[in-house]
């Protein structure tokens, strides 16, 4: 049996905090499945770009990586390894909003086109998406509604969950013949039910990209030494005799090649003279066969090796859900997330129709809570685990239970 004043004060805090998060998670779903046809919108300027036509010879990496270095102002960090010949060569330079790629034709020798994150349609709906186009402020607002959204789950779950018992269909189909609230909210209320772990680890997924969480977690992990090694994004060696020549970048390659790693395989270019090449290989399908390689840029020489064993736990866990939450692990990934990303729109929009179909006039319709009730040791625990996991949460409920204060200390004011 459930604890009836626990229920109503669960049913209240539901109430709330859908009537803020709603909109919002509107616009979350919304973007979320637009942005999954990203490669799709974006594939006919890629091809375009990247599909050249073969002739007899090409020119050699080293060559098109000079071409290259005319084409643009930007300092060019890396080097897609093509996968056929009638591929275009890219050369990446920045990282994330700065991320630019320039594709070269290796048989005529000229650029066929760049192309810049920041100006992508696309670029704008994962903004959009991700900080409401308000920079680190907009961030700090999606950290705060998905996690409300966790509050959301967990307050939903105990309020829908049977007194007693229900038949079994209940738990699967909305009830018709009640009327069009009641329709909506079991529509509301058995999507939720049935994609509540699904919605904790899509959240888990987006949680890493906010500040506060997002900057605590990779604090744990540089406390823990749970991320990636030091020596896998930055490695240098001090054993070079300066004015030797650096090995060709088509060295490089072979050697890539050699190696036979799956996915999209890249070449990292020295930083300095103490630099190295990195060869490396991004593949969705299994993170697990994801590794790094540094290269002596005088000799050519292997200094060292990471596979994906030689990451930290916590990152490997992090680099997991983020994956899950893009839809990168393949088709059913991808379907998967479309498909859940419209149910949740139409549970949010259901839960919309419902409350407007039984908020009375002049009012809220916020539910109410029994004067006497209190909460017990357990929900406290759980309270404050939930605060210190979500810090902008906690940061909420203080404020919450400050403004609470003040409206009893008015209240006794008022009648003494």
């Amino acid at each position: 049996m459930k604890n009836k004043k626990l229920n109503k004060w669960m049913w209240k805090w539901h109430f709330l905090s859908g009537i803020i998060a709603l909109p919002f998670i509107v616009l979350l779903s919304t973007t979320g499945i637009i942005y999954l046809f990203k490669d799709t919108y974006e594939q006919k300027d890629v091809l375009s770009y990247k599909e050249v036509a073969v002739t007899s010879k090409s020119l050699s990496y080293q060559q098109q990586w000079e071409v290259a270095k005319t084409q643009t102002e930007q300092h060019l960090s890396s080097m897609v390894i093509p996968k056929a010949d009638n591929q275009a060569t890219e050369f990446v330079s920045g990282m994330f909003e700065t991320h630019h790629s320039l594709y070269i034709d290796p048989y005529k020798g000229v650029a066929t086109g760049i192309i810049e994150t920041r100006s992508t349609d696309m670029y704008k709906v994962r903004k959009l998406h991700g900080e409401l186009l308000l920079g680190s402020y907009g961030t700090k607002i999606i950290e705060l509604i998905g996690s409300w959204m966790v509050v959301l789950i967990i307050t939903g779950l105990y309020v829908w969950w049977p007194k007693d018992s229900w038949r079994l269909k209940s738990y699967f189909i909305p009830r018709i013949k009640s009327g069009r609230r009641t329709f909506f909210r079991d529509a509301h209320a058995i999507t939720g039910f049935w994609l509540s772990a699904l919605f904790l680890l899509i959240l888990a997924g987006g949680l890493p990209w906010t500040d506060v969480f997002g900057g605590g977690f990779k604090w744990i992990q540089e406390q823990t030494q749970t991320g990636y090694p030091t020596t896998w994004n930055s490695y240098s060696q001090n054993n070079y005799a300066q004015g030797t020549e650096m090995v060709s970048l088509d060295a490089i390659v072979e050697k890539a090649n050699s190696l036979q790693l799956p996915g999209t395989v890249s070449v990292s270019f020295p930083k300095s003279e103490k630099g190295v090449f990195s060869v490396q290989n991004t593949y969705y399908k299994d993170l697990s066969k994801q590794s790094k390689y540094h290269f002596d840029p005088y000799s050519g020489k292997l200094l060292k090796e990471h596979t994906w064993a030689d990451v930290g736990i916590l990152m490997q866990g992090r680099m997991w859900v983020m994956a899950f939450h893009q839809g990168k692990f393949g088709q059913w990934n991808w379907i998967l997330m479309l498909i859940t990303s419209f149910l949740l729109l139409a549970m949010s929009l259901s839960a919309i129709i419902s409350y407007c179909l039984r908020k009375r006039k002049n009012s809220l319709g916020v539910p109410k809570v029994p004067k006497k009730f209190s909460l017990g040791i357990g929900m406290c625990i759980i309270i404050g685990f939930l605060c210190l996991l979500l810090p902008l949460f906690g940061l909420s409920v203080i404020i919450i239970l400050i403004f609470e204060q003040l409206r009893t200390y008015r209240k006794s004011v008022t009648l003494n």
